[in-house]
């Protein structure tokens, strides 16, 4: 699979990924519209964005600034068997 690189389509799939959290996350909450579910969704989607970037910016940036990941499944193979053989 190539890689994506047409500028409209990237941002094509940057607002499809914005309208999917919004239609899961209004879903979510109009089954339970209570302040304990919106806190813990609002909880659950920083915690989430703030992994995404230790995986992405915080490792490639000090802990192994020579490697780059190429997705989550690429960071899990590398936090569990730590740096492939070059």
């Amino acid at each position: 699979m190539q890689n994506l690189t047409n500028p409209k389509m990237i941002w094509l799939k940057g607002g499809l990924f914005i309208g999917m959290g919004i239609l899961a996350s209004g879903l979510l909450l109009a089954s339970r519209p209570d302040l304990r579910s919106v806190v813990l969704l609002a909880i659950s989607i920083w915690a989430f964005c703030r992994a995404y970037y230790f995986a992405f910016y915080v490792i490639e940036r000090y802990v192994d600034p020579s490697y780059r990941f190429a997705g989550l499944v690429h960071f899990a193979r590398y936090a569990l068997f730590g740096h492939p053989p070059d």
